[in-house]
């Protein structure tokens, strides 16, 4: 079964998300999965992979927080790459959003509805175009 619109839209956001939850304050992984999760239904694993590429790809850096409640927390914040890669995404998502309005919300006249029955107007009309 293909995957739904909402789910690709999903998947292209994600980067784009967590580095705008970054930018407004440092954080764990986990407090990013579960923000992700009430705001656009994503699931906790997925954070983690998206994690250690976005610190391979540079965009992130980790430091340790000591808890009282268990074992040292670690949080993420953005680099520089990171800041100008929000920058990026930020007006390539506006764009993208622009244009699918534009497209949805054209006033452009509706398509004709396509004759598909073999009635005597489309067996003519078919017969017409030949």
């Amino acid at each position: 079964m293909p995957e739904t619109i909402e789910i690709q839209l999903k998947k292209g956001a994600l980067t784009l998300c967590v580095l705008a939850l970054l930018n407004r304050h440092d954080s764990y992984a986990y407090e990013i999965a579960s923000t992700l999760s009430e705001a656009i239904d994503m699931g906790e694993g997925t954070i983690y992979p998206l994690m250690r590429r976005m610190q391979s790809d540079g965009q992130v850096e980790t430091y340790l927080v000591e808890s009282s409640s268990g074992p040292s927390r670690k949080y993420y914040r953005l680099t520089d790459a990171g800041r100008r890669a929000l920058e990026a995404q930020t007006s390539e998502w506006r764009a993208f959003v622009t244009a699918v309005e534009g497209v949805m919300n054209a006033d452009a006249e509706p398509a004709p509805p396509v004759a598909v029955a073999n009635t005597p107007a489309a067996t003519a009309e078919r017969g017409a175009e030949q």
